[in-house]
């Protein structure tokens, strides 16, 4: 059974590919070979006959990894949606044998595999297959990342109560701020609200970066995530 988490998060825009690669950090840290992944990416730039995944590269960067971007990345697609929708305009199905045999193949080589979703649960991959039916299929527990904002509350709760009533496992929330600190009243309460009312652990709250280098991320990783509760999962 491979190691490592299933990153989902409560909207498209709340930072998954920056809490994946902290993750990868961390559990760096504390002593296992780590990779990462992201399936899916939507929007990506073509250059010449390639379509280029941004955030898959970033994982690739920050991790150090020798794998070719096909294998991190296994699915592209220029169109900045869903994969379904994108899939249909572009005519190209998304290959789903493709990425199991990537997953298959990084989790033989890496003790710990951190994956990235793309958006939430219910992003339809294809038409009858959604993200939380990758997380499923992948037997990774889940690390769900969401914001401090107003509207958090109601989000980060769908979000963690249907994972579980899916009888996935949840290994946690990241509060991450993927906007500069707006010192609103929501922002101060919503992260201790959540930590109260939630049936899951808040592994951490993310602070914004503006320098994303891997001395940075790492370093915030080290500060602001309870890599015990991290451990407890692998």
């Amino acid at each position: 059974m491979p190691k490592g988490f299933f990153i989902t998060g409560t909207d498209t825009g709340v930072g998954k590919t920056i809490i994946t690669a902290a993750l990868i950090l961390a559990v760096r840290r504390i002593g296992f070979k780590t990779g990462g992944m992201k399936p899916i990416e939507t929007g990506c730039l073509r250059q010449g006959d390639v379509l280029v995944p941004s955030d898959g590269m970033f994982i690739k960067r920050i991790a150090h990894m020798e794998e070719k971007i096909g294998h991190i990345t296994p699915c592209c697609f220029k169109s900045p949606l869903a994969p379904l929708p994108a899939s249909e305009i572009e005519g190209i199905a998304v290959d789903l044998e493709k990425i199991g045999k990537a997953f298959a193949d990084i989790s033989k080589k890496y003790d710990v595999v951190i994956v990235e979703g793309i958006g939430g649960l219910l992003v339809p991959v294809t038409k009858d297959y959604s993200v939380i039916d990758m997380a499923k299929d992948f037997h990774l527990p889940l690390i769900v990342v969401s914001r401090p904002t107003l509207g958090t509350i109601n989000h980060t709760m769908l979000t963690v109560n249907y994972a579980l009533k899916e009888g996935l496992r949840v290994a946690g929330i990241i509060i991450n701020y993927n906007q500069p600190p707006e010192s609103t009243l929501a922002e101060a309460t919503n992260p201790e609200i959540i930590k109260r009312i939630s049936p899951v652990p808040v592994i951490g709250i993310f602070p914004y970066l503006e320098n994303l280098e891997r001395s940075a991320i790492e370093k915030a990783a080290e500060e602001n995530l309870t890599v015990g509760i991290i451990k407890k999962f692998l």
